[in-house]
């Protein structure tokens, strides 16, 4: 079978095409590719099917696992592939391990060093029982986020844009500077003591309840991260689409209430409309796959994130 691989231009990726055997997989062309061209190694690269000129629905991605054939057309002599380079890739858990790492590590150094001297701050710095808490807390979210990345996440895609890395760095180590900062200030007024239990003890509840929904999310996938979508049950689930984003928003909406920094709450904000546009999305894709037509079960009403309001 000859493979002929262009990009989107029409121009030929591999000159003079592959010649595969007629049992191939995707992932032996992948491989094929990455033997000529080296640069292109199998997780940068996207294969899919050309569509006809003026279309405009989504090509077909080749999965690595099915057979070149599943995908010929009419011709059984040859095939013809659009290629499209991703770019330099990193695995999913070497990005989230850096840009949790990150907070986890510049939050006690607001804490514990005396950053405050340095930026011209003379007088004595007392710690009022509330940051030292907060320590806790954070600390404590930004550990368990790297342990699940390890030993709880399954990921659907292996690998993600090395650029993705200094985006999501940059995000989470400024905020995390940020709130340490003034949660850490000499200057910092405490709130009242019930508000601190409060604000903490129900940001607590809802990271572990934002872990339970974590371990109910991998059950949904497979070992190898594949399984397709499925509809998300059990706990919050049952009520809520992106039940792990919504307990994610309240528990930053706990630590809050008890430190009390408009750094803390811009933050809030930011995070809480990333997660809202990513759970919009997800809801709209299972409301389109499961609708309930041909055998397929229909998808619940569910709130999409933040009950009572969305």
């Amino acid at each position: 079978m000859k493979v002929t691989v262009v990009s989107r231009s029409g121009r030929e990726v591999i000159k003079g095409g592959l010649e595969l055997s007629d049992s191939a997989t995707v992932a032996d062309l992948q491989e094929a590719i990455h033997k000529r061209t080296k640069k292109f190694y199998p997780a940068r690269q996207r294969l899919t099917l050309p569509l006809p000129p003026g279309s405009k629905e989504r090509p077909t991605v080749l999965n690595y696992k099915k057979n070149l054939k599943e995908y010929q057309d009419g011709n059984l002599d040859s095939l013809t592939i659009l290629f499209k380079d991703l770019g330099p890739q990193v695995s999913y858990r070497t990005l989230f391990f850096f840009e949790y790492l990150g907070p986890l590590v510049l939050y006690p150094f607001f804490y514990y060093f005396p950053v405050y001297q340095f930026l011209g701050y003379k007088g004595e710095h007392i710690m009022h029982p509330v940051q030292t808490y907060a320590l806790y807390y954070w600390c404590f979210h930004y550990f368990k986020r790297i342990m699940e990345t390890f030993f709880v996440h399954r990921f659907s895609h292996a690998t993600s844009p090395l650029s993705n890395v200094f985006r999501n760095c940059a995000y989470y180590w400024t905020f995390g500077s940020y709130i340490a900062y003034y949660v850490n200030h000499p200057l910092y007024t405490p709130v009242g003591d019930l508000q601190m239990k409060i604000g903490f003890g129900f940001g607590l509840v809802c990271q572990l309840a934002n872990f339970y929904c974590h371990i109910l999310l991998r059950n949904l996938r497979r070992p190898d991260g594949n399984g397709g979508y499925q509809i998300p049950s059990g706990f919050l689930f049952n009520i809520v689409t992106c039940a792990n984003y919504t307990t994610e928003i309240y528990q930053w909406l706990g630590f809050n209430i008890a430190t009390q920094t408009v750094a803390g709450y811009i933050f809030l904000v930011v995070a809480a409309s990333i997660m809202t546009n990513w759970a919009l999305a997800k809801h709209r894709r299972l409301k389109k796959l499961f609708d309930g037509k041909d055998g397929r079960p229909k998808y619940p009403r569910r709130w999409v994130i933040l009950p009572p309001v969305l």
